[in-house]
């Protein structure tokens, strides 16, 4: 990977991650991932006393449909297990196919379990945090959000299984609906840096873009 394209990656990537400091709340949310190492992240964050209850959110999205046997929810729930979360601990959503959603579905399975919740910890792969927070942020305003993923950098996170340029594809157009879907009205609207526009941009000239809008 060439010099400027590698800093291109990086500045979308640090991008999406929003830092937060996390606090105590009431629930762990695990928003859809083809990636089951958000369960493991989860997990961690259980263990760590952040919350008592982990939602596990999603059915089979754009790249699990025909590929997991088990809608996402499920195989990420069955991950934390093995990591030691409590089956009694954990709430399936396994219906949702996209963001949007994950919150409208997980809302009405907590109205039907009775629990009126205020504040979640959203767990995501690194480069969808800042999609994620944007969309609850929108659609679920009076929830107060954190969100987190595995601590791992660019480098770290790729694998065989999800190489660099699936991962540079798939951020490229997240960060475009960052920019795109608060005018539809899906995501509340946040500060691009021109550097960071300008690394899409320059990721796109690349040959990126096979999930732009």
């Amino acid at each position: 990977m060439e010099k400027e394209t590698r800093k291109a990656v990086e500045a979308v990537w640090g991008y999406h991650q929003m830092k937060h400091d996390l606090k105590v709340a009431d629930m762990i949310w695990v928003l859809g991932s083809h990636d089951l190492r958000v369960a493991d992240r989860a997990a961690e964050l259980w263990h760590g006393g952040l919350a008592p209850l982990v939602v596990m959110s999603g059915g089979f999205g754009n790249f699990t449909e025909g590929v997991f046997e088990k809608s996402e929810a499920e195989l990420l729930a069955e991950r934390a297990m093995e990591l030691g979360v409590p089956e009694e601990a954990i709430l399936i959503e396994g219906k949702s196919t996209n963001t949007g959603e994950n919150v409208s579905f997980t809302r009405e399975l907590l109205e039907k379990h009775g629990k009126k919740l205020t504040s979640a910890i959203a767990v995501q792969k690194p480069y969808m945090e800042r999609r994620a927070y944007a969309t609850i942020a929108k659609q679920w305003d009076e929830l107060s959000v954190m969100v987190t993923s595995p601590q791992l950098s660019f480098a770290e996170y790729c694998s065989k299984e999800i190489p660099a340029e699936k991962v540079i594809n798939i951020m490229v157009g997240d960060l475009q609906r960052i920019i795109e879907y608060p005018k539809r009205g899906f995501m509340i609207e946040q500060d691009v840096p021109e550097r960071v526009t300008g690394a899409m941009h320059l990721l796109i000239e690349n040959g990126y873009n096979e999930h732009t809008l």
